[in-house]
């Protein structure tokens, strides 16, 4: 099939309905590729090219259909990826080379494995991801990086040419559990123990909840919930990424695929969680407090989440980027992964050898977490 090019620099080019067309045709798409939650990015400006994120999306066309399509940025910095690569910026400006502008293919802000080369058979993901290279080879850019692609995905770039890179996450699966304390009896006994301490803590503490669904958010919540996301980042001695017009556009066009946890005490809010949903996965995303509770922060990103997805019947809870201390409460390491390209020959060798050595690492991380599984088994409770 002859598929025409489009570079496009915005989604209202191709439209809402073509989009999510596309999107729905994939077995590993979610809501953070939907054309309501990029364009939300892009039009608040979040992800934006003043914002260092410019649009470049990579789409194959027969006729009128979109048969393939990337999210695709010219990116002049690394911040909001979350598979790191500051060291080899670094190593090129030290060796009087550019690395930025670069090619990422990413949701902004978002470390969520999920379709990446979206196309509707396996003829047009060839395609796409040739075209690709020729993109890459033809802008005279530095390099490519593709974040998160699905394992299936991972391999056909590797297969292109593209080195990969692996990493952990730590997700939760629900075993058709009844409730919370039946989730709590397959856990070993001390984490049972610490998991009751930890959320008696909060309620002895006066602290109340409620599970918002996104057609039930008010302003007034988004804009408590904006102060809390704020005050994270401030906290860590950094700048927001996202703005309260960035909320406010996904709360009106994709609400069905919003939670927000609000913990209460004396009446007044005191911290929140935002979590993204399909109806198999709960994506946990960002949590904030403006008062200090002992363990609330579990309470708030964690348990109630789980008591969200077992009520509901959803089978995983991806509980974000990093965090070894989530195997305590219950949620497993899983691998995701990254792939890159790199034009200049040298930096491509040494930058493989270092990712030959790196993977050998992550597996023996994986293996050491696997060995600590927090659930019983018949000879450990």
């Amino acid at each position: 099939m002859n598929y025409r090019t489009r570079i496009i620099s915005s989604l209202s080019d191709i439209g809402a309905t073509a989009w999510d067309d596309l999107v729905r045709s994939q077995p590993d798409a979610n809501p953070f590729v939907s054309f309501a939650f990029l364009d939300a990015m892009h039009a608040s400006g979040s992800a934006s090219l003043d914002s260092g994120w410019q649009p470049q999306f990579l789409t194959l066309w027969h006729q009128d259909v979109l048969m393939a399509a990337m999210p695709l940025y010219a990116k002049s910095h690394s911040y909001g990826e979350y598979v790191f690569d500051w060291a080899w910026a670094d190593a090129y400006r030290r060796n009087g080379l550019r690395y930025y502008p670069k090619l990422l293919c990413a949701v902004p802000f978002t470390p969520v494995t999920g379709s990446r080369l979206m196309a509707r058979d396996a003829a047009a993901q060839a395609a796409l991801i040739e075209t690709l290279k020729a993109v890459q080879e033809n802008t005279g850019l530095s390099s490519t990086h593709i974040l998160y692609p699905p394992q299936q995905q991972a391999e056909a770039l590797q297969a292109a040419g593209f080195l990969l890179r692996s990493g952990v996450q730590f997700h939760w699966l629900n075993d058709n559990y009844a409730d919370f304390d039946a989730f709590l009896e397959t856990l070993e006994r001390k984490k049972r123990k610490n998991i009751r301490a930890e959320r008696r803590k909060v309620a002895e503490a006066g602290v109340s909840f409620r599970q918002v669904p996104g057609v039930e958010i008010t302003p007034a919540d988004w804009r408590f919930f904006k102060r809390c996301y704020d005050h994270t980042y401030s906290a860590h001695h950094s700048s927001p990424y996202l703005n309260l017009d960035f909320f406010l556009r996904i709360g009106a066009s994709m609400p069905g695929n919003i939670l927000l946890v609000i913990a209460e005490r004396n009446g007044k809010p005191i911290a929140s969680s935002l979590l993204i949903h399909s109806a198999t996965t709960m994506y946990g995303r960002y949590w904030g407090a403006i008062e200090e509770v002992p363990c609330l922060h579990f309470e708030t990103a964690y348990y109630q989440p789980l008591q969200y997805c077992i009520a509901q019947g959803i089978g995983c809870f991806e509980g974000g980027a990093q965090g070894e201390h989530k195997m305590a409460r219950g949620f497993l390491p899983t691998k995701t992964w990254s792939a890159h390209w790199l034009a200049h020959p040298s930096f491509a060798d040494a930058i493989e050898r270092f990712l030959a050595q790196e993977s050998g690492g992550i597996d023996a991380y994986m293996d050491e977490l696997n060995e600590r599984n927090p659930f019983r088994t018949a000879d450990r409770d």
